[in-house]
C-alpha cells in the first residue's frame, strides 16, 4: 500500500497497464487527471477510455462536501466488486479523498493497491504532460480545455477544506501558462477555460500582485485559433478594475464571468472570512454591468451556514430577486470537520437548509427562464460541441455565455454539416429555463 503526494511514477503503476482514469469534482480535478493520464502515457502505458477494458483504474477523488465523499466511496466500491470478478486487476486512490482520509481509506479498502494525495502542481510541465495525449485518449473533447493557472485558494473561508487538503496556495508563472496555451493553439482548440481555486489572485505569491489581468493579455496575444477565453472562479474580493477593464476590451475573453459571492448578509460574509462586504459586492456587481455591457454573472451562494438566520436568508433571497443574476448555483451548507465553521454555535437543522435552498432555486428558475426568453430573435455565436447529423440535424452547442456541464446549452438545427469546434452565427427560435433553441445561419 502505498500513500503519496507525489506523480505517478513507473513504480507505482507496472510497466504496459492498460489504464483508465474516473475522475470525480470540479474541473480542477479534471485538470489533474489529465495530466495524470498524459504522465502515464509517457511512461508506456497504454491508455483507455473504456472503464470496463482496463487493466489498472485511477479514481481521483472529490472531498469538498459530504455528497462528494459519498460519491467517491461509491466509486471505490464498485471498483472493488470489478476487482473481486476479475474484470479488474488494479485500483489507485488519488485525490482529496486519498490526501485527507487516506488512512482510514487504507484500513477499510484492502483490495486498493495504492492510495495517493492531490497532486501537486507544476509549475513548468503541464503542457509536455498533457500533450502526450491522443484523440479520444483525454477527458475532454478536442476543441476545448481547461487550463490551471493556480492551486489551493489564497482565502481562508471559515466553512471550506480546500486550503487544508491542498496547502498553500501556488500560481504557475506567466511563462509556463502562455507555453501551454500556445501549444493548445497549434493544436486547433476554440475554447480554454482559465481555472483554479482563486483566479483573480493569481501571481501575489510569485510577483506579489494580482497578475491575471497581465496573463490574459498575454494570452490574447498568442493566440489565433482558440476564439473564446473562459474565466472561471473569480474570488469577488481579488476582482480589479484592471481585470474588469481587460475582459471589457478583449474580444476573445468571454463576457461571462463566475463569481462565487456566497451570501450577501454583512453578518454571513464576515463569518465566512470572506474579505468582502455587503456593499463592496454590490459595487462590484454594479461596476461589471457598467462596464462590461451583456456580461453574463454566475455566481454561487451557500444556505443553511451557521448562524444563518430568516432574517439573513430574505436578504439573500431580495438580492438575488433585485440583481437578476444570469447564472445561479446554490448549494446547503456541509459541515466539515477541520473548518472553522464546523464548531460554530447555531447550526441549521437540514430540514431548514433544504427548505432554503428549494426556495432560492424556484427563485432563480424563474429568473432564468426570463433571461433566457430575452434571447429570442437574437443572432448569436454558438461553439459547436457535439454534432449530430440524425435526429433532423440538432447539434448541441454553447454560446460565450454558458460554461460546459454548468449551464445550458443550446439545440442547433442545421441543413448543413456541423462539426464539434466550429463557431456558427445562430438564430435563436426559443428557449425554456436553462436553454435555447436556435438555427444555424
Amino acid at each position: 500500500m502505498i500513500r503519496t503526494t507525489k506523480n505517478f511514477n513507473q513504480e507505482r503503476v507496472a510497466q504496459g497497464r492498460k489504464v483508465g482514469v474516473i475522475n470525480l469534482g470540479c474541473a480542477r480535478n479534471l485538470v489533474d487527471s489529465q495530466t495524470i493520464l498524459g504522465n502515464l502515457k509517457r511512461q508506456g502505458h497504454r491508455i483507455t477510455t473504456d472503464i470496463a477494458g482496463a487493466d489498472t483504474v485511477v479514481v481521483n477523488t472529490c472531498a469538498f462536501i459530504e455528497e462528494a465523499r459519498k460519491e467517491s466511496v461509491d466509486t471505490i466500491l464498485d471498483l472493488i466488486e470489478l476487482k473481486k470478478q476479475g474484470k479488474l486487476k488494479r485500483i489507485v486512490v488519488a485525490g482529496c479523498l486519498a490526501q485527507r482520509y487516506g488512512k482510514e481509506l487504507s484500513e477499510e479498502f484492502k483490495e486498493v493497491d495504492a492510495i495517493l494525495g492531490v497532486q501537486k502542481l507544476d509549475r513548468e510541465n503541464i503542457p509536455a504532460q498533457v500533450s502526450t495525449l491522443s484523440e479520444g485518449e483525454g477527458l475532454t473533447p478536442r476543441h476545448f480545455a481547461y487550463v490551471k493557472i493556480c492551486e489551493s485558494c489564497y482565502n481562508r473561508c471559515s466553512f471550506c477544506i480546500i486550503p487544508s487538503i491542498k496547502g498553500k496556495f501556488v500560481s504557475r508563472s506567466i511563462e509556463s501558462v502562455v507555453r501551454e496555451v500556445k501549444g493548445l493553439d497549434a493544436q486547433g482548440v476554440r475554447e480554454i477555460k482559465i481555472i483554479g481555486q482563486d483566479i483573480t489572485a493569481y501571481g501575489m505569491d510569485i510577483y506579489k500582485e494580482k497578475a491575471l489581468d497581465r496573463l490574459l493579455k498575454e494570452i490574447v496575444a498568442v493566440t489565433q485559433n482558440i476564439r473564446w477565453v473562459r474565466l472561471l472562479y473569480a474570488f469577488p474580493a481579488h476582482v480589479t478594475d484592471e481585470l474588469i477593464d481587460t475582459i471589457s476590451r478583449e474580444e476573445k475573453i468571454c463576457k461571462y464571468i463566475d463569481i462565487p459571492l456566497q451570501h450577501i448578509s454583512d453578518h454571513l460574509l464576515q463569518s465566512m472570512n470572506r474579505s468582502i462586504t455587503t456593499r463592496q459586492t454590490i459595487d462590484l456587481v454594479n461596476k461589471i454591468r457598467a462596464k462590461i455591457p451583456g456580461a453574463h454573472i454566475r455566481t454561487s451562494f451557500v444556505v443553511g451556514l451557521p448562524g444563518e438566520t430568516e432574517e439573513n436568508f430574505q436578504e439573500l433571497m431580495d438580492f438575488v430577486r433585485d440583481t437578476s443574476f444570469e447564472r445561479v448555483g446554490a448549494f446547503v451548507y456541509s459541515r466539515e470537520e477541520g473548518t472553522a465553521a464546523y464548531s460554530m454555535p447555531e447550526q441549521v437543522p437540514d430540514t431548514i437548509k433544504r427548505k432554503r435552498l428549494n426556495a432560492l432555486m424556484a427563485l432563480q428558475q424563474k429568473i432564468s427562464r426570463d433571461v433566457q426568453k430575452s434571447k429570442i430573435g437574437r443572432r448569436l455565436d454558438v461553439l459547436i460541441d457535439e454534432a449530430r447529423q440524425g435526429e433532423e440535424g440538432i447539434s448541441l452547442g454553447r454560446t460565450q455565455y454558458d460554461a460546459h456541464e454548468v449551464d445550458g446549452v443550446v439545440y442547433v438545427h442545421s441543413t448543413r454539416k456541423l462539426n464539434p469546434g466550429d463557431i456558427v452565427p445562430v438564430e435563436i427560435t426559443d428557449s425554456c429555463e436553462y436553454d435555447l433553441v436556435g438555427n444555424a445561419l
